[in-house]
């Protein structure tokens, strides 16, 4: 068969190189001129690696990845980390990647309190039953099991953070669950940065025979009433398809498809989510004096973005000319004002922030900025969340669906980005 797949992130990639194994012809269509959708990197003069316009990294638990990644035979890239996280309180930074700097953080005051996080920990981490938790919120389930102390000066300024005071209130507990887990302490990059995955792996797919339309964004699938293949339209003009995999956002493929109707399209259309807006600095000296990687910054503290990030905590700063990478990113609503303010007006929000970090960071420590924007990040996954995923099989007959929305209960990410992908090969296959 011929077979398009829209979208070169890792899902669309995966979903290529299952197709192409199966003796598939098989065209992936990307609007950029370069793989690897929202985990795709940059350069500037002088780096030996990339860095990810938005912060990726992998845990040490993400399977389908890393099976992936041996199928490759690129295991020899994979680079294992374990930086510092560090959680704030009452003007101070204390670190939290460890199950002894929980016990000591004080925000959790002393005795039952630490007592019932340490259990809820715990129970969350072993139990695979988290259908029972959709039906509730993560406020009702912490105040009630964690105590209410335990959930507002741990987990309710993460919830508002990760999904705005507007849907923190609506996220269902399955969601919690399922970033308690499966995360790990223990973070993962690839040899170069993710654009260089993204690159490596486009190359053998490219070996392997599959085609590349790349700077040619879709613009219209519709299906032959007649001979029930689909036409593809994008700037380049029309092509005949057996069937396609769309990997993009649900608002994205109900404007590409516009035969889809009924309840799939209703769906695709009430399906929340958050876009994400983050900002890299390249800095001539470190900000962190302590060397921590990982900032998580409560909205209620006065801090403008949700998480500061020091890459090169993380990566040493030689891999980028001895520049130390900053990111500062958020999640937010659509209309929200960052996403109309300029790069200039951004960064003057936020370098008072720097400061609080470290008193002696003054602005010309700044190299460059760069700020990157997305209306498409975060899926809000609201109560009974399970039957809003849309299915994989569209009602248009030869057209699938692989989406973040669509990797519930999980949280999104480039797993679960290639389980979804591969999940749909397997459906398209069947028929």
């Amino acid at each position: 068969m011929k077979i398009a797949v829209i979208g070169a992130g890792f899902g669309g990639l995966s979903a290529a190189y299952d197709l192409v194994k199966a003796g598939h012809q098989v065209t992936v269509f990307e609007a950029s001129s370069t793989p690897g959708g929202l985990a795709s990197g940059f350069k500037a003069p002088g780096w030996k690696w990339s860095v990810e316009k938005f912060y990726h990294h992998w845990f040490t638990s993400d399977k389908h990845m890393f099976g992936l990644i041996r199928e490759l035979g690129l295991e020899k890239k994979v680079r294992v980390r374990s930086p510092k996280t560090v959680m704030y309180f009452k003007d101070r930074f204390y670190p939290f990647d460890s199950i002894p700097s929980a016990i000591l953080y004080p925000g959790l005051g002393y005795g039952i309190n630490k007592i019932r996080f340490g259990l809820v920990g715990v129970y969350l981490r072993l139990t695979k039953n988290w259908q029972p938790m959709e039906k509730v919120t993560v406020a009702e389930w912490m105040r009630k099991w964690a105590g209410s102390k335990v959930y507002s000066e741990m987990w309710e300024p993460m919830v508002i953070g990760k999904f705005s005071e507007q849907y923190a209130s609506q996220v269902n507990m399955a969601w919690m669950w399922a970033r308690l887990h499966a995360r790990t302490t223990k973070l993962v990059t690839y040899e170069g940065g993710f654009q260089a995955f993204a690159d490596d792996f486009t190359a053998i797919l490219t070996q392997m025979g599959v085609k590349f339309a790349f700077e040619t964004s879709v613009e219209g699938i519709q299906q032959n009433a007649t001979t029930g293949t689909l036409t593809l339209k994008s700037v380049h003009g029309e092509e005949e398809f057996d069937k396609a995999l769309v990997t993009l956002s649900p608002k994205q493929l109900s404007k590409m498809a516009p035969q889809l109707e009924g309840d799939y399209l209703k769906g695709l259309l009430e399906l929340k989510n958050l876009g994400a807006v983050v900002m890299i600095l390249s800095l001539k000296h470190q900000l962190s004096r302590e060397g921590y990687y990982w900032y998580n910054l409560p909205k209620a503290a006065g801090f403008p973005f949700l998480a500061l990030v020091e890459h090169t905590n993380f990566l040493p700063s030689e891999y980028f000319n001895g520049e130390h990478i900053l990111y500062c990113g958020d999640y937010l609503v659509e209309g929200h004002e960052y996403f109309n303010l300029s790069q200039e007006e951004l960064v003057e929000r936020f370098i008072p922030s720097f400061k609080r970090i470290n008193p002696d960071f003054q602005p010309d420590w700044i190299n460059k900025v760069w700020l990157w924007k997305t209306n498409y990040a975060q899926p809000v996954p609201l109560v009974n969340h399970s039957r809003n995923i849309p299915a994989i099989e569209t009602p248009i007959k030869g057209l699938f669906f692989a989406s973040m929305s669509q990797v519930y209960p999980w949280d999104r990410g480039t797993n679960f980005a290639v389980e979804i992908a591969r999940r749909a090969v397997r459906v398209m296959l069947k028929q």
